[in-house]
């Protein structure tokens, strides 16, 4: 491109580039291109306004631009899905993020599920500016043209943002969660060299305190037309200096495309004038070389069609840190934004737009002014020789400000702290001004008051949660958290929030709320209670914790106590919205989801149809799932969820027991097939080295415990008894449990198992092991409780027949035993003790243990003048006549055989009726 506006400019560059480099050639090409490029934009027919994301000069500059020029129709560099909801805006307080969210996905990977995009808006931002403008301007149309949520997934080879372990992970930094970000004008260097060149010779840490001092500042009193042309220069700069990397490059262009051909197809449709619009995009995408470029541009792009994956939009809070933590801004960037957005309204006069009734800010007095008349478009003049060859303009030194801010640290490191003094707020000053003119600057910026507040004030250790560097942050501005309004929360929330009215708390607000429910009083509150327990269910584990109180089968609540962070944990609340219209229909959603996922274990489906009961009450879906349970308990080849499965089928058998006439057939088909699949599965289980002792214990307590039900379900004993014939272990722990399931089905007597374990205690080479045995019998207290006194016995021997020698290098084993294996089970054996041992120490000498007392035979006494048989069935026959004509039986009464005078019991144990005889006779 020769000739033209920039014509002058372009020669002095080709100058430049002959003197400073060995030829004209590459350097030459490289700043004649880009000037060609901004040329090119400028001379467009329709207006491009190129901005950078979250700058307060694009935002002055946009303000300006608007009421001069007075477009039309806006083009706005944004997921052109998102559009209907940006009229929710004025029911938020900014900062917030639009956000598309899909949970079940068609079209992409699996693993990609949940997909989450977010488009933060701040209000020092030229974004907010034109959407403010297209929304309150009556005959103004706002068109979103960027690629919708769906191309972002289609055209990126990730699902998410990658993670920096560096990041912060505090609570305000995650407000985005791993949603992938979407900006208005991303304008950095994405050459690292030429960063690190800028950073260096500017003499600054990061890029966001050099884009302050070097772009913000010099653009930020400067008029339309120059701040067109910088800013088209540097997106056209970094845009020519970046790597060729040729998925990020297509990526860029065919985004370009994408906006050209949506604006060209609406120009076509409703037949604007070009000098009419304004195109709003990022610098980067403004100084763009596709051949679709322009409203005159080629037609060969063709948009691709969407996936079917269903998008659900809404707002989500936002704040300061979550936005510098998700594009990888520097930590208080966007607040020291803020605060210069600020500064340049109250220097400049410029009065900026707001969206009718925005919430969090201020309303203005003054009557509303009427819009000027439209600036006449004047023919593009160059600015950008004149700005390039202009020496910086060094600001005076404003010594009020700084002496106030360094007030003002003091101040704040006290309160977090801080032994600050006087003499650190004047050593603050003037190493503030130290530290400006080391960086060749006059008047310190923001960023070197931070530094020279560090080396200060700060100590080797912080007093408090906040360091010198985040109280400077705070006191500049801190960290501005957003907040959804009510009427922009999706009716998920909005349900919620009405159903928890009668707490009579502000749940939008931030911060941790104690809810006291005195249900017994007030019986309204338990559908509160209700909708409390389902969040705690659903939300992160800070959002609903209870404090007092407990949800479990077959109680009922009295009082209850909870710490509420809804309006902290917003963000979650609305992602459920995206799910369903009410948190009973998302909790059945998922637990659905959960039952029918194909990992699903036994215990997990188990779960689902406990929280069916306790949450829903819903007896269908509850059936529903414990179908689904016992087809994955018939599938599974494992053991590894036995212990849970047992414990979940005890709680659910007594809530069924004790609040239905029958059993459900369901359960009772679990207990039918669960022992089955068990007694199979047990052989191996025990000479499986992956399972547990603790796993195999549970299988036992599943087969003894159901073993009523089971059998009367027509299960077959026979089955547990060759399952334990053929089980033969050789680790010691599982040989005690099989001894111990042996003893309870008889085939083994407490004498056979005593005389082992003396066996044991007698063997030099097994008395290392004997921990491992014993770990066994406390882990058969599970499926055994009746062999407590026989594990007090075995642990008593153990101490009373070992040398010293032996016990001393073995109690800890037995100690980690106990505590490791048996902590569930270890009060059972602490009451068996209390029982079995002596209660006071003086009895401790003369006590002989149970175990060690001789067997004597009992007399067996038989009283004279007894009656014969059971006199009172005699006496009263009718039940007895009723039964048998019930049960079909007709033949007669016979006459009692000589039989035993007396209850023969009562004779042979006579000890119980001969103390009762004494007591009575001494009463």
């Amino acid at each position: 491109m020769s000739g033209g506006t920039f014509e002058a400019l372009r020669g002095q560059l080709h100058e430049a580039a002959t003197a400073f480099a060995d030829g004209p050639d590459a350097l030459a090409g490289i700043l004649r291109g880009i000037v060609d490029d901004v040329e090119r934009a400028v001379r467009e027919p329709l207006e491009i306004f190129p901005v950078c994301h979250h700058s307060p000069a694009s935002a002055l500059a946009m303000a300006r631009r608007l009421r001069e020029k007075q477009p039309k129709v806006v083009y706005l560099e944004l997921c052109e899905d998102m559009a209907p909801l940006l009229t929710e805006l004025r029911n938020c307080r900014l900062p917030v993020a639009v956000q598309a969210f899909a949970t079940e996905v068609d079209g992409f990977p699996a693993d990609w599920s949940p997909l989450s995009v977010v488009a933060p808006v701040t209000e020092a931002s030229a974004e907010y500016q034109a959407i403010a403008y297209a929304l309150d301007t009556p005959g103004v149309e706002l068109v979103l043209v960027d690629r919708s949520s769906d191309h972002v997934f289609q055209w990126d080879a990730r699902p998410a943002a990658e993670t920096d372990p560096d990041a912060p992970a505090d609570e305000e930094s995650a407000l985005h969660g791993d949603a992938v970000g979407v900006e208005i004008g991303d304008l950095r260097p994405r050459f690292a060299e030429l960063e690190e060149h800028l950073l260096r010779h500017g003499r600054v840490r990061h890029w966001s305190e050099w884009w302050h001092q070097y772009v913000e500042l010099p653009l930020g009193d400067s008029d339309h037309d120059t701040y067109r042309q910088v800013m088209l220069l540097i997106g056209s700069l970094f845009r020519r200096l970046a790597p060729g990397d040729p998925r990020r490059v297509r990526v860029d262009e065919d985004r370009e495309r994408y906006m050209w051909t949506r604006m060209r197809e609406h120009l076509a449709a409703t037949g604007t004038d070009p000098a009419d619009c304004l195109y709003v995009c990022g610098a980067f995408h403004a100084a763009s070389r596709v051949a679709e470029f322009g409203v005159h541009g080629s037609d060969t792009f063709t948009i691709t069609e969407r996936t079917a994956t269903e998008w659900r939009h809404g707002l989500i809070p936002s704040s300061h840190a979550a936005i510098e933590a998700q594009f990888g801004l520097a930590a208080g960037s966007v607040s020291v934004a803020a605060t210069q957005w600020a500064k340049n309204l109250r220097r400049t006069g410029v009065e900026p737009y707001r969206l009718a009734g925005q919430a969090g800010t201020r309303k203005s007095t003054r009557p509303g002014k009427a819009l000027p008349a439209p600036v006449a478009p004047a023919a593009p003049a160059d600015r950008l020789t004149g700005f390039l060859q202009r020496p910086p303009a060094l600001d005076p030194l404003d010594e009020a400000e700084l002496l106030g801010w360094s007030v003002d640290i003091v101040r704040a490191a006290r309160r977090a702290g801080y032994l600050a003094s006087t003499a650190d707020a004047i050593a603050v000053f003037e190493t503030s001004i130290l530290l400006a003119g080391l960086r060749d600057r006059v008047k310190p910026t923001p960023y070197d008051f931070q530094d020279a507040a560090v080396t200060c004030i700060e100590k080797d250790a912080v007093p408090g949660r906040r360091d010198v560097r985040r109280l400077v942050e705070s006191m500049l501005g801190g960290d501005r958290i957003g907040q959804v309004g009510y009427d922009a929360l999706p009716p998920l929330a909005r349900d919620v929030h009405d159903r928890l009215a009668p707490l009579n708390l502000r749940l939008q607000q931030r911060g941790v709320q104690r809810a006291l429910l005195d249900i017994a009083s007030r019986p309204e509150l338990q559908r509160c209670s209700d909708v409390l327990w389902m969040l705690r269910r659903l939300l992160p584990p800070g959002a609903a914790r209870p404090i007092m109180g407990d949800r479990s089968l077959g109680e009922r609540p009295i009082q209850e106590s909870w710490d509420l962070a809804l309006g902290t944990h917003q963000r979650a609340l609305i992602e459920l919205g995206y799910e369903g219209v009410s948190i009973e229909q998302v909790l059945e959603q998922r637990l659905r989801r959960a039952a029918y996922a194909p990992q699903a274990t036994t215990a997990q489906v188990l779960a689902a149809v406990e929280d069916a009961i306790l949450h829903l009450r819903s007896r269908r879906l509850a059936d529903e799932l414990g179908t689904r349970a016992l087809e994955v308990l018939a599938g599974e080849r494992t053991v590894d969820g036995a212990p849970e499965v047992l414990r979940r089928v005890r709680r659910l058998l007594a809530h069924y027991r004790t609040s239905e006439p029958v059993l459900p057939p369901w359960i009772e088909s679990f207990v039918k097939t669960g022992y089955a699949h068990y007694c199979t599965l047990l052989p191996t289980a025990f000479t499986d080295e992956d399972a547990t002792v603790r796993q195999v214990a549970a299988m036992l307590g599943f087969l003894f415990g159901m073993e009523g039900l089971a059998l009367s379900l027509g299960c077959d004993r026979t089955q547990l008894e060759l399952a334990l014939a053929q089980s033969h272990p050789q680790e010691p722990s599982r040989t005690a449990l099989l001894w111990a399931a042996r003893t309870h089905l008889g085939t083994l007597s407490r004498a056979e198992l005593r005389a082992r374990c003396d066996d044991l205690l007698g063997n030099p080479l097994v008395v290392p092991a004997y921990p491992r045995y014993l770990s066994g019998f406390v882990h058969a207290l599970e499926p055994v409780p009746g062999l407590a006194d026989f594990v007090v016995e075995a642990v008593s021997n153990a101490f009373a027949r070992l040398p010293d020698p032996v016990l001393l290098p073995w109690l800890p084993t037995l100690i980690t035993t106990l505590r490791d294996g048996g902590a569930e089970l270890a009060p059972l054996l602490i009451r068996e003790a209390g029982r079995v041992f002596p209660a006071r120490l003086a009895a401790l000498d003369a006590w002989v243990p149970p175990w060690r007392l001789p067997e004597q035979p009992q007399a067996v006494r038989v009283e004279p003048g007894g009656a014969r048989g059971v006199a009172l069935l005699a006496a009263h026959p009718a039940t007895c006549d009723a039964l048998a004509d019930l049960l079909g039986y007709e033949d007669a009464w016979e006459s009692a055989s000589p039989a035993p005078r007396g209850a023969a019991l009562l004779a042979r144990h006579p000890q119980t009726a001969t103390a009762l005889h004494s007591l009575l006779a001494g009463a």
